[in-house]
């Protein structure tokens, strides 16, 4: 179980997270949603605690990521994995090293198990005869894929997803909402996944929450969030699905 709890965030001399109440359910996906610069990669980095709040609370199994230091923080962090919006692979990597360097930064498995785990975590995401190229060499949906396996390559309680469809065309936008959904079941991790994307979110989502003002103004089950009567709701609805028919 992840909680936020009263998260207040100033960065720049602006009001970024205020009063940030949030809480996900074990093996839940929960997607955030809401306009650029609301703060949804800011609430992403809290979660794992790559930032501290200026106020409030971040508890992950009831153990607060704020108040851990040394031995107890990294084990806390070290249920999470973590997908960037680019990928974030290392260039002069192959698919298969990026995917195999956290086992090898991380625990003490031997270089046989590590690439029995590597190429089945490649397999889950369609990637196993792509394992020796290079990042310049597969494409941007290729990519995301790759920094998929890696962050689940140590078999994370809790999976972050930091815009994952972002920059790529409906066909593989899809194909990697699929991905999200089918290692949810599969793994039976907790996921969070920050998008702009409504679609992915209704696709993907046990419950989406829309940020504004610095908090959750709605938290609902895609269905019932597709017909909420929140006016900041229902506007960012219709300006997604302008010109598309509505829904």
């Amino acid at each position: 179980m992840l909680e936020l709890r009263g998260i207040r965030k100033v960065l720049g001399g602006r009001t970024i997270l205020d009063g940030m109440d949030l809480r996900v359910e074990r093996g839940q996906t929960l997607v955030i949603v809401g306009s650029s610069g609301v703060g949804k990669s800011v609430t992403l980095q809290h979660m794992v605690g790559l930032m501290r709040p200026d106020a409030g609370q971040v508890l992950v199994d009831g153990e607060d990521i704020q108040a851990a230091t040394g031995g107890n923080l990294e084990r806390i962090r070290n249920k999470f994995g973590m997908l960037f919006q680019s990928g974030a692979l290392l260039n002069w990597m192959t698919v298969f090293e990026n995917v195999a360097l956290p086992l090898y930064e991380k625990t003490k498995m031997g270089d046989d198990e590590i690439a029995e785990v590597v190429t089945a975590r490649l397999a889950m995401v369609g990637l196993a005869e792509h394992a020796h190229k290079y990042p310049a060499a597969i494409s941007g949906g290729m990519k995301k894929r790759a920094g998929l396996a890696r962050a689940i390559v140590r078999d994370p309680a809790i999976v972050l997803y930091d815009e994952p469809t972002s920059g790529l065309d409906p066909v593989m936008s899809r194909m990697i909402d699929r991905l999200i959904r089918d290692l949810q079941r599969q793994l039976g991790v907790t996921s969070v996944v920050v998008t702009h994307d409504l679609s992915s979110a209704f696709m993907v989502g046990d419950k989406v929450a829309m940020m504004s003002g610095g908090r959750v103004v709605e938290c609902l089950p895609p269905a019932e969030f597709a017909k909420s009567a929140n006016p900041e709701v229902r506007e960012f609805i219709d300006a997604q699905f302008a010109g598309m028919g509505g829904r």
